[in-house]
C-alpha cells in the first residue's frame, strides 16, 4: 500500500509540473520575449482588420503583385503539406513548366527554383531575392511605377540577412512587399 501512494503521488506530481507548470512558465516566456509571434504574426491594415499573417503564404495571381511560391495545397493553411511527388513524377514536371510560361519570360533569364518548386509545408510566405528581382518588371509595369521605385521596395523589405552570413540568401516576405507597393501607390495619390 505504501508503494502505492508513493506512486500515485509522482504521478500527480509529473502530470502537474509536465502538464500545468511547464506549459504556463513557457507560455509566460514567448509572451514576454516574442509579443507578435505568439498571436499567429497577424498583419492588420489601417481599419484594424486582418489581412494575412507573415508566416502563411497566400495567393497573388494579378500581374501588378509579386507572387508567392506555388503551394501544393492550394494555399490552404488548414491542409499543409508537400505534394508528395517524386522528382520524376510528370505531373511535378507539368506544373513547373506551367509555372515558368506563366512567367513570361525572356530566353536569357533563369527561374529561381522557389517560382516553380512548392515549399516542404504548401505554406511558405517568402520568396528569394532573386525571385522578387525577376518579377519587378512585370510588376513596375503594370502597376505604373518605375522599376527602380519597385527595386528599392524590394530592398526595403529583405528579411533574413543573418541567413547571409551562414551562406544563405536573403528572402523577402511577399505579403508585406505587396503591401508595400500599395501603400507606395496610396501614397502617389
Amino acid at each position: 500500500m505504501n508503494n502505492f501512494i508513493t506512486s500515485s503521488r509522482l504521478t500527480v506530481s509529473s502530470l502537474v509540473i509536465c502538464s500545468v507548470l511547464y506549459p504556463a512558465v513557457i507560455l509566460g516566456f514567448a509572451m514576454v520575449a516574442a509579443p507578435k509571434s505568439r498571436q499567429g504574426s497577424l498583419i492588420r491594415n489601417d481599419a484594424g482588420e486582418i489581412i494575412g499573417s507573415r508566416l502563411i503564404a497566400q495567393s497573388f495571381t494579378q500581374p501588378g503583385y509579386f507572387w508567392p511560391r506555388p503551394s501544393a495545397v492550394d494555399y490552404d493553411a488548414s491542409a499543409t503539406g508537400g505534394s508528395n511527388l517524386s522528382p520524376t513524377n510528370p505531373a511535378l514536371t507539368e506544373r513547373a513548366e506551367a509555372g515558368i510560361a506563366k512567367l513570361n519570360l525572356k530566353s536569357d533569364q533563369k527561374v529561381p527554383a522557389d517560382l516553380v518548386a512548392a515549399s516542404g509545408s504548401g505554406m511558405d510566405p517568402h520568396i528569394s531575392l532573386a525571385s522578387a528581382k525577376l518579377q519587378a518588371e512585370r510588376v513596375a509595369a503594370a502597376r505604373g511605377l518605375s522599376l527602380s521605385t519597385v527595386d528599392s521596395l524590394i530592398q526595403d523589405n529583405l528579411e533574413g540577412q543573418a541567413l547571409v552570413v551562414l551562406g544563405g540568401d536573403p528572402i523577402v516576405n511577399v505579403l508585406t512587399l505587396n503591401m508595400a507597393v500599395d501603400q507606395t501607390l496610396a501614397e502617389k495619390e
